[in-house]
C-alpha cells in the first residue's frame, strides 16, 4: 500500500487513538486560527488529490470553521409578523449543508479564485471544520493545462454560490440512476406537464 492509501485507512477509523489525539490537538489549534484563513498546504493530502488538488502553481488551500446546529431567523425579538404556521424561530434548518455554506463563505472572501472543492477535517460542540480548493484562472499554469482549464471559462465564477460543486449538486438532490428520476421535483413537473409541439416531428 502506498503512503495515501493508509491516510485513507486512517481516515476510516475517526474513533482510533491516533486520530482522536490528532484530531484534538489540531482543533484547539485551529480554534486559535482566523475564521477563514490560507492553509500552506492540505491536512489530508490523500481526500485533496481525490477531490481535484495538485500540488503545484496556481492551486489553493483555504481553511474555514462553520457554526453548527439550525438556522435562527432574524427576525427582532421572535416577533415574525405573519401567519401563526410562519411563527416559528429556533427550529428552521437551512436548505443546504455546512459544507455549502463553508465554501460559499470562501468563495466571497477569494473573490478572483475560483471553488473546485472541499472536504471536512474536523469538528468539536461548536463549529465544523472544512478545507477548500480554490483554482486560480488566471495563472499561466492554470490556463495551460488541458485538465483543468475548463474552469477559467467565465460560466464557472462563483460556482460554490449557484450549487455546482459536488457537495452543492448533493444539496440540491441531483445525481444519475433510476433513484434520481424525479429529481429537482419541480423541473421534472414542469417537464412533464408542458406541451412541446416542435416544428419537425
Amino acid at each position: 500500500m502506498g503512503a495515501y492509501k493508509y491516510l485513507t485507512e486512517l481516515y476510516t477509523k475517526k474513533q482510533s487513538d491516533v486520530l482522536q489525539f490528532v484530531s484534538r490537538v489540531r482543533c484547539w489549534e485551529y480554534r486559535q486560527l482566523a475564521v477563514i484563513h490560507r492553509a500552506s498546504r492540505p491536512s489530508r493530502p490523500d481526500k485533496a488529490r481525490r477531490l481535484g488538488y495538485k500540488a503545484k502553481q496556481g492551486y489553493l488551500i483555504y481553511r474555514v470553521r462553520v457554526r453548527r446546529g439550525n438556522r435562527k431567523k432574524p427576525v427582532p425579538k421572535g416577533a415574525t409578523y405573519g401567519k401563526p404556521v410562519r411563527q416559528g424561530v429556533n427550529h428552521l434548518k437551512f436548505q443546504r449543508g455546512l459544507q455549502a455554506t463553508a465554501e460559499e463563505r470562501v468563495g466571497r472572501r477569494c473573490g478572483n479564485l475560483r471553488v473546485l472543492n472541499s472536504y471536512w477535517i474536523n469538528q468539536d460542540g461548536v463549529y465544523k471544520y472544512y478545507e477548500v480548493i480554490l483554482v486560480d484562472p488566471s495563472h499561466k499554469a492554470i490556463r495551460r493545462d488541458a485538465r483543468i482549464n475548463w474552469i477559467a471559462n467565465p460560466v464557472h465564477k462563483h460556482r460554490e454560490a449557484r450549487g455546482l460543486t459536488a457537495e452543492g449538486k448533493r444539496n440540491r438532490g441531483l445525481g444519475k440512476g433510476s433513484k434520481y428520476n424525479h429529481t429537482p421535483a419541480r423541473a421534472t413537473w414542469r417537464k412533464h406537464n408542458t406541451l412541446s409541439l416542435r416544428r419537425y416531428r
